[in-house]
């Protein structure tokens, strides 16, 4: 039990503050000491709990609630060898409180030994008729295990016993959603709902499967029936924004992100999808004002900048797409794309090192994709940058061995190196692969097209 200002219980709380300031003992019964202890756990004050464990068990040195709370520090404080052996004793005192196996449970838990702890905890069942904690807990055994299918039964088991129980519900939509069964919850969810038919977090579980389902039509019907459960219900009008853009009613869209802006404080996530929506309807203006509302609500959300930079890119104003980028890559300097962004935009304003720079970094990201390898190696070229490239174009050959496009490349590189022997070899893998990319060694290696060995080969191979 909590304690506030304005129940009976804070009168205890003051009292015990009051005694540790003038160290006069107080006496307090033992369902005072434990709704105190209760308030400090709550609240995270673990010092005050262990105090008022301690004066608690003094003046009332049997009392088995108090010495659970006990078993409970030791937990937290990760002594399980302290809290498993008084466990043992309380056993023996009082067999039949579920309490003292939900804490051996808990224990057997944080030693990893899940199936054991399942085992205690459905011995705890037979002890309760409160048995909705145990479900859960059962459930929450059985996710450590990895076993989707039991901890779903489990957590419908809670659900049950109480229909408004939410948490058991969400979980019952991570197994199915883990499990890929989006038919299966779909079934569910429509039977619960038959039930508890203004059950606003229900009909918004089941639109997200409808949505994942890409079945639009049903998906705005349950979040539609979310709203009327809860008209104040933000993550349902959020979600029928993206159900409204998938279906290209973005004026609508807007109006729904708009709502929850009334709703609770602003957030960058509808600013954003709301800037979208504006720039589908050829809406500028509008646009970009949200897009800079976005990251002025959350400067560090990269997508914020990125819509910026994306809109400008499709402007032609190079220069500002290329400071907002780098915004984004300031705050995510892992995400490929972003780099990908980053070369594009160099290379448009003729930043032929800088566009380098990015296409190696998203390389090194793990984008292994060819024309990837096959930019940054033309950079190199560009940049006289000679073994640079042919070690790129190397790499690339790992990946995408006997390409025509990566050994006419190396080909045109060894010949203007004058390593005559690699130059054929790579130009005699390429006509092998693909005669018609034999316009690369034109474009990109123009002097060495007249050497006679290149025009030997090309001559022979046509």
């Amino acid at each position: 039990m909590e304690f506030s200002h304005d129940d009976n219980y804070s009168l205890p709380l003051s009292k015990f503050e009051s005694m540790l300031k003038t160290n006069n003992i107080l006496f307090f019964d033992s369902e005072e000491f434990e709704n105190i202890i209760h308030h400090y756990l709550n609240h995270g004050k673990m010092s005050l709990a262990k105090k008022a464990i301690k004066l608690g068990l003094e003046q009332h040195p049997t009392s088995i609630n108090l010495k659970l709370f006990n078993v409970e520090i030791y937990v937290f404080e990760n002594k399980l060898i302290q809290a498993d052996a008084l466990l043992n004793e309380l056993y023996l005192i009082d067999p039949n409180n579920e309490e003292i196996f939900i804490q051996k449970a808990n224990i057997l838990s944080k030693k990893d030994e899940h199936e054991l702890a399942i085992n205690v905890l459905k011995q705890a069942l037979t002890l309760t008729d409160d048995v909705v904690d145990l479900y859960s807990l059962i459930g929450m055994e059985h996710l450590f295990l990895d076993q989707y299918e039991e901890a779903k039964l489990f957590f419908i088991k809670c659900l049950e016993e109480d229909q408004q129980d939410y948490s058991a519900l969400y979980n019952i939509m991570y197994c199915f959603d883990f499990l890929e069964q989006t038919d299966e919850a779909i079934k569910y969810l429509n039977t619960f709902l038959d039930t508890n038919p203004y059950s606003e977090v229900a009909w918004h579980q089941l639109g997200t499967q409808y949505y994942n389902k890409k079945n639009y039509k049903k998906a705005l019907s349950a979040f539609d029936f979310a709203i009327i459960s809860d008209d104040s219900f933000v993550g349902a009008y959020l979600e029928k924004g993206k159900v409204l853009e998938k279906l290209k009613r973005f004026e609508a869209a807007i109006e729904s992100y708009t709502f929850t802006l009334k709703l609770d404080d602003p957030t960058s996530f509808a600013l954003l999808r709301i800037g979208y929506c504006y720039e589908k309807l050829k809406k500028d203006d509008l646009a970009v004002q949200y897009y800079y509302k976005t990251v002025h609500e959350d400067p560090l959300l990269d997508k914020g900048w990125v819509a910026i930079t994306k809109f400008y890119n499709k402007k032609k104003n190079f220069q500002k797409a290329l400071y907002y980028i780098n915004k984004a890559i300031n705050i995510d300097s892992e995400n490929i794309s972003y780099w990908k962004l980053y070369a594009q935009i160099n290379m448009r304003l003729s930043l032929f090192e800088e566009a380098e720079h990015g296409l190696k970094k998203a390389l090194e990201l793990g984008n292994y994709e060819l024309n990837t390898w096959l930019t940054r190696g033309d950079l190199l070229i560009k940049l006289g940058e000679s073994q640079t490239a042919i070690y790129n174009f190397e790499q690339a050959a790992e990946f995408y061995p006997e390409n025509a496009e990566i050994e006419y490349r190396l080909a045109g590189l060894y010949f203007s190196l004058n390593e005559i022997d690699k130059g054929t070899f790579h130009l005699k893998n390429g006509l092998s692969s693909n005669e018609d990319y034999t316009f690369i060694i034109d474009e990109l290696f123009p002097e060495v097209t007249n050497k006679i060995q290149v025009k030997n080969l090309l001559k022979t191979k046509l």
